[in-house]
């Protein structure tokens, strides 16, 4: 019974594991909704929807020293309709002081729905394309949707953005639709040269850095971005940080992880953040290159305690590598093919979830990667209600659309569940169809999309699966009775309640792990399609008792295993006395129960005797300890245990 032993002492270990995983997981996902308004009355407006932006020109003027911005953004954008005007999404506060189109100014209003409605000089036709540029200043921070933020770390000014779900209209005039993204960006950052400590002031972006020119106590930073962008993802931040790169090989054309950091806590980065390249080149393996490779990656340090992967340049509240793993996943699920609308959400919080398990999978091993999952599992069942897929009115709530419960872990495990039902092959290729899919990279994706995606890599129809674990809400429960009937099958009984009315019955593959009584271990894959389902199983040897999803690879709660009515009855039927013994123990049976051979087996498992049935049984000889007795009887296996003084 040694490797029976060390399974119950592995179980147990994990069980003790701290939960410093899934409080990280909070804060990112705290940090990722980070405004305080909990209902935000925006979501697509259908006043920008009859144009498709191209690209955008952002010249910006800050200071980090104050909370106000001024800027002129011109935007190329092509009529889908014949427009006599054009309508932007910008918050009230912030005023607009002219629009002009070549050369000639354009006449505007702002109102409370924080729209900027512009009247065309004349007629765009549908499939034209035109650019205008908006003249504009004001302070964000007042506009109450926390995207755009001005403060200090160690007395020294920093200011940053961060947009998601709807901030974008905060700082700059924009269209907040996740499936018209800009094609192309540049943007200018006009910046004091110097901070209030005679430091010098550096200035981040998405994309290329093109260069940096000083004009008089003033510096503009460029950066170029040439692959399409939502607007959420567009991003700045400014303050004296320091700088440093890491280099990834991807292939032969190398390019920089580029690491913007406080320069009070540059030592403690410098020491965290290599391990993104080893994170980097695991995606890579199991995916695809990084799909911004031609521009760059990078870390900027900003005042929040998770983080947000705004493309090319994850801002983040720390280092430890479970945020690290996490923004860099959102590079490829979320930024490279970005969820279709905020019901879709999971497509990027769950995936990126999964993936910084797959880095502990991968770094730290099997047992690190089952504690894990448990820990997302007890998070996902601490409440018997809730979708994986959000409502229309659930996204607009900005805590529900980023549910840590829900679109992060339960995401995350019902990515988990799928790779178990497809298998890795499948998986894994699907994954890869889906970032390189001709409709939907460097563009948006809906649940829907991802679905038959997988359906037509792998064959399986898979909408039963996608209506129980990702439309529908809660968990099932699970009951296994079993009793091994003979010396060479067990028979699995499985029964399952759920936890909410919108799931008749949770379809998994259920996974079951029988135990020996000498140790050996059969893994066994349940394909569960109804309830009270019974299974026979071939075995090779007598089971002493069973595990259900010893891997935690099933959103559960509450399951039980227990020996089938009839196995107890049976071993009741059975007595040893005396027990515990010093000499010998007498057998007492019914007399419809033959018995055909008795094994005795040490504590250790090992087989020290074996022959036929006697009524009084000598053990005299035995060293002192535990013994296992088994019974091969007409009715089935019965097992004993005796204690020998």
């Amino acid at each position: 019974m040694k490797s029976f032993l060390k399974y119950i002492l592995v179980f147990a270990s994990i069980n003790t594991f701290s939960q410093d995983y899934i409080k990280s997981l909070e804060s990112i996902s705290k940090a990722e909704a980070k405004t305080a308004l909990n209902k935000m009355f925006a979501r697509v407006n259908m006043n920008t929807g009859n144009y498709d932006v191209k690209y955008h020109r952002l010249e910006f003027d800050v200071n980090p020293s104050q909370a106000f911005i001024s800027g002129n953004v011109t935007t190329y954008f092509e009529a889908k309709e014949n427009l006599s005007e054009v309508t932007f999404e910008l918050t009230q506060n912030m005023a607009v002081s002219q629009v002009m189109q070549r050369g000639n100014a354009l006449s505007f209003s702002q109102n409370t729905n924080d729209e900027l409605t512009i009247t065309l000089g004349q007629v765009q036709n549908v499939g034209v394309l035109d650019s205008l540029t908006i003249s504009y200043s004001g302070n964000p921070v007042s506009s109450g949707f926390g995207s755009f933020a001005q403060s200090s770390h160690n007395g020294d000014p920093i200011l940053w953005t961060l947009s998601e779900p709807y901030g974008a209209k905060g700082w700059w005039p924009c269209k907040q639709d996740l499936i018209d993204k800009i094609d192309s960006i540049d943007v200018y950052i006009t910046t004091p040269q110097l901070n209030p400590s005679n430091e010098e002031y550096v200035s981040v972006s998405n994309g290329l850095e093109i260069d940096q020119v000083v004009n008089g106590l003033n510096k503009t930073t460029r950066f170029k971005h040439t692959y399409p962008i939502p607007a959420y993802l567009v991003a700045i931040a400014v303050t004296n940080y320091e700088v440093y790169t890491h280099t990834v090989n991807n292939s032969g054309n190398p390019f920089d992880i580029v690491n913007y950091v406080y320069p009070e806590d540059l030592a403690s980065a410098q020491a965290s953040t290599p391990v993104t390249v080893d994170i980097m080149n695991l995606y890579a393996n199991l995916f695809e290159e990084y799909p911004f490779a031609n521009e760059k990656y990078g870390h900027a340090q900003f005042g929040w305690g998770g983080g947000m992967e705004h493309t090319t340049v994850s801002f983040m509240g720390s280092f430890g590598r479970g945020l690290i793993a996490h923004e860099l996943a959102h590079q490829w699920f979320g930024n490279k093919v970005t969820c279709g609308s905020w019901k879709d959400i999971w497509l990027n919080e769950g995936f990126a979830t999964y993936l910084s398990g797959l880095v502990i999978e991968d770094l730290d091993g099997n047992n690190s990667f089952i504690n894990w999952k448990q820990q997302l599992n007890n998070s996902i069942t601490s409440q018997n209600g809730g979708s994986v897929y959000l409502t229309d009115t659930d996204t607009l709530s900005v805590n529900r659309i980023f549910s840590g419960r829900l679109s992060y872990n339960k995401g995350a495990m019902v990515s988990h569940m799928l790779r178990k039902k497809l298998g890795d092959v499948f998986y894994f290729q699907g994954m890869q169809n889906y970032l390189s899919n001709v409709n939907h990279f460097y563009a948006y994706a809906k649940t829907e999309d991802y679905k038959s995606i997988m359906e037509t890599t792998s064959g399986q129809d898979l909408t039963e699966f996608f209506n129980d674990w990702i439309y529908n809400q809660g968990y099932p429960s699970y009951g296994v009775e079993w009793h091994q009937p003979n010396s060479n099958q067990v028979r699995i009984t499985l029964t399952q309640s759920q936890s909410h009315a919108s799931v008749s019955f949770f379809e998994a593959p259920v996974p079951v792990r029988l135990l020996g009584i000498s140790g050996e271990v059969l893994d066994v894959i349940l394909d569960n399609t109804t309830n009270n389902e019974t299974f026979l199983q071939t075995v090779t040897f007598p089971v002493s008792t069973i595990l259900f999803d010893p891997e935690s690879d099933i959103i559960s709660r509450n399951n039980s295993v227990t020996l089938s009515v009839n196995d107890v009855e049976l071993n009741n039927q059975l007595v040893i006395y005396p027990n515990p013994t010093s000499h010998s123990i007498t057998i007492q049976k019914p007399n419809n129960l033959e018995i055909e051979k008795v094994s005795v087996f040490n504590s250790l498992g090992q087989l020290i005797k074996q022959g036929e049935w006697q009524s009084n049984m000598d053990i005299s000889t035995l060293s002192s300890g535990l013994f296992f007795i088994q019974f091969q009887t007409n009715l089935g296996i019965i097992n004993k245990m005796v204690l020998k003084n």
